[in-house]
């Protein structure tokens, strides 16, 4: 037979094969062994990682500075309660949707359960703790008594501050409007008509200048 090579056709060359390639990272044996990219690994600076520990945060409380050590991820409805017994916000949902927890944050209505402590900072804070002085309340307190507006009371609370931030933007309101007003809050008792007229007369209160 003749060993003289075809005419067009190259012989194979030695030395680099793809089987060759894919046995030498291991690609073969169903796992990456002692490749290249094993090797490349191994050449990687180590990654700094950080924990999440406490960290120190201070926060304006109803006009006062108070010092809490928080992970970051710590709300700020957990850190009043847990931290610094302020505790007139519940914790009831814990998901943004009841409103028990409404406290008023730089002006703003806001559920304390759906903001971090940290990003708290540096803003003015308003609790229903801060809404009385001895004995005198704002209004909007006397006038939940007055309208039968809280049963259990898992969220007069949180109720009485809605009511306290819809008054600051609307010091005249309508029923209609003090109803849409306090959509974002829910009781499981039913006593909204009972909340609705205790925002009527303290709005009439505060018009008055009585106990403003």
């Amino acid at each position: 037979m003749s060993s003289k090579k075809e005419p067009g056709v190259q012989a194979p060359k030695k030395g680099f094969s793809r089987r060759g390639f894919l046995h030498g990272v291991g690609i073969t044996s169903g796992a990456l062994g002692a490749g290249i990219l094993e090797q490349e690994a191994a050449a990687a600076p180590p990654v700094n990682v950080t924990g999440l520990g406490e960290a120190p945060v201070t926060l304006t409380i109803n006009g006062k500075p108070v010092k809490v050590n928080v992970e970051p991820r710590t709300t700020l409805l957990d850190a009043m309660r847990d931290r610094l017994e302020i505790t007139g916000a519940k914790r009831v949902c814990d998901r943004g949707t009841c409103g028990a927890c409404t406290v008023i944050i730089g002006g703003k209505v806001m559920y304390s359960c759906t903001v971090l402590a940290i990003d708290a900072q540096g803003k003015d804070i308003q609790t229903i703790e801060g809404l009385s002085n001895g004995n005198k309340m704002h209004p909007i307190i006397p006038a939940f008594a007055n309208n039968d507006g809280l049963q259990c009371g898992y969220c007069t609370s949180g109720f009485v501050m809605a009511s306290k931030g819809f008054l600051d933007r609307n010091p005249n309101p309508t029923y209609e409007q003090v109803k849409a007003g306090l959509g974002g809050n829910l009781c499981r008792c039913g006593t909204y008509v009972g909340i609705r007229k205790a925002v009527l007369e303290a709005a009439k209160e505060l018009k008055g200048g009585k106990n403003a």
